[in-house]
Formats: structure tokens, C-alpha cells, sequence
């Protein structure tokens, strides 16, 4: 179900690259934080359809996750960042330059070859006590470093990059905890998949992967957010997948494809970072202006 599982994990990086493009655009326009914005958020209709692309996301991923490791699952992720620039570029009324169309293909080859040659495997749904509880606090105590990083005294990039790799480790274990929760319910059904702790644990982990993405949205550029939130999501999750899960990947000389596919995944973001901060502006047609005011 390798192929299963990939296809609903591009459906799901699409999807929460719409999400998180509309959270832009909803978010900009606020200068709250904390829990104080997400309540000015959810009255706003273009927050409502963000949510809406996130919804779709956590159930393409649910699907990929029990069809899939989560070592190929949120890899696949990667895939948001040239979604999301090439959806919120229009939605912006910017327009990406063409060294952003090399960016894209950077990232989308560069993951190519990464998962070829990595070729993850290994379906355990299922982890003891003793390797979660390392993991969480791992998890949990890097997300709380990276908020008490992200103080009022930094500049909006480094607060918008902080933020989102703090959001970034709140997805991969909303992911690990997803993929333990959907295992449950895929054995033993519905009723001992809430019984089960890892079902109330992504759902915490969510909410405040959710409030943090917000945060970082809100913080800074996008090109800074980003990067840290799709790269730092699949780095955490791998290692993830790996400790707890004992999924694997292939090594010897297949590690050299793959530094080869990551350096042209970074190299790619890069081009794109860089690509954001020269986007041109879209003329507004006068019917568009006229609606505006």
C-alpha cells in the first residue's frame, strides 16, 4: 500500500498548503497573538476555509498513515512549501518569479531521489510506554524552548522561523501519535480507539501546533515560517518514525542519493526563500479595487 499512502500524503501536503496560504492572508490583517488571535480568527471567513484545507489535510494523512510509515508519510509534506507559495502567491495578487519555478523543481526532485534511495519501510501502528515518554518530553520540551526563543525582542523572521519549527515538532508528533491512534481504531475499532491515550494526546498536539503555526504566521514573512515548518516537520518526523516505530531506511551507499536528494531539498527551499522577497505585485483590476473599498 506504499503507492496508497503516498498519493494521500500529496493530497494532504496540497491541501494544507491552501490551508495554511488562507491563514496567511486571514492573519496578516491581525495584530493580536496567543490565544487571543485564534478567537479574532475564527470569525473571519477566509480563516474558516484555512481550516477547512487543514480539516482535509489531518484525513488525507489519517489514510497515508495507516497505509504507509510515517518516515515516507511526512517527508512528503515537503511538497506544502511550493504548494503553499504557488497558491498564496495569487491569493496575494503577487507574482513569483522565475527563479522560484527552479525552487519548485529543486524541492520536488530533490524529495524524489531522497525517497527512492531512502526507500522507507516498516508498518508497526504501535509503540511501548518507554520509548513515548522520551519522546514526548523531547518533543514537548524543544517546542517550549523555541516559544521562550521567540520573545518580543527578536526580529519578526526569527520570530516567525522559531514559532514554526515549535509548530513544526507539534506535527510530527500530532503525527506519530496520529498514526498510533488510526492503528488502534484499525484493529480493534471505535471504541478502544477512544479509549486510547495516543487519541487525546494528537489531539492536544494539534491544537497547539495549531496555535503556534498561527503565531508564526502572524510574527513574520512566510519565507522565514515556511521552510521551518515543512523541513522541521519532516527531519522530526524521520526520527520519529524511526525511534518509536522502528521503521528503516536503506543505508550504505544509498546514503550518498540521499544527502544528494536532502542538499537539493535545502538548495531548492533557499531558491524559494530567496524568490519569496522579490515577488511583484499584481495589478488590481479597478472592479476588484472598487469591491475592496
Amino acid at each position: 500500500m506504499i503507492e496508497l499512502a503516498a498519493a494521500f500524503a500529496v493530497a494532504g501536503a496540497a491541501s494544507n498548503a491552501v490551508g495554511t496560504a488562507f491563514q496567511r492572508k486571514a492573519a496578516s490583517a491581525s495584530s493580536r497573538s496567543g490565544v487571543r488571535l485564534l478567537a479574532e480568527l475564527v470569525r473571519r471567513p477566509l480563516w474558516v476555509i484555512g481550516m477547512c484545507g487543514v480539516v482535509g489535510a489531518a484525513l488525507f494523512q489519517s489514510l497515508a498513515l495507516v497505509n504507509g510509515p510515517l518516515a515516507l508519510v511526512q517527508p512528503l509534506f515537503i511538497l506544502e512549501l511550493p504548494f503553499a507559495l504557488l497558491v498564496a502567491a495569487p491569493l496575494m495578487h503577487r507574482r513569483l518569479p522565475h527563479s522560484g519555478w527552479w525552487g519548485v523543481g529543486g524541492c520536488v526532485a530533490g524529495l524524489a531521489v531522497l525517497l527512492i534511495a531512502a526507500a522507507p519501510h516498516g508498518a508497526a501502528d504501535h509503540a511501548p510506554l518507554t520509548r513515548w515518554i522520551p519522546a514526548l518530553c523531547l518533543c514537548v520540551g524543544g517546542m517550549a524552548a523555541a516559544v521562550l526563543l521567540s520573545g518580543r525582542g527578536r526580529s519578526p523572521a526569527r520570530r516567525a522561523a522559531l514559532l514554526a519549527a515549535a509548530s513544526a515538532a507539534g506535527n510530527a508528533l500530532t503525527a506519530a501519535l496520529l498514526k498510533s491512534a488510526s492503528g488502534t481504531f484499525a484493529d480493534h475499532g471505535f471504541t478502544a480507539f477512544l479509549r486510547a491515550w495516543q487519541t487525546y494526546g494528537f489531539a492536544l498536539a494539534g491544537v497547539a501546533a495549531v496555535v503556534l503555526l498561527e503565531n508564526a504566521l502572524q510574527a513574520g514573512p512566510l519565507a522565514a515560517a515556511q521552510p521551518a515548518l515543512t523541513i522541521g516537520d519532516a527531519v522530526i518526523s524521520l526520527a520519529l518514525g524511526i525511534t518509536l516505530f522502528e521503521e528503516r531506511i536503506r543505508t550504505g551507499w544509498w546514503l550518498v542519493p540521499e544527502v544528494c536528494g536532502a542538499l537539493l531539498i535545502v538548495m531548492g527551499v533557499v531558491v524559494l526563500s530567496r524568490a519569496v522577497q522579490h515577488i511583484t505585485v499584481v495589478p488590481v483590476a479597478a472592479e476588484e479595487r472598487h469591491l475592496a473599498t
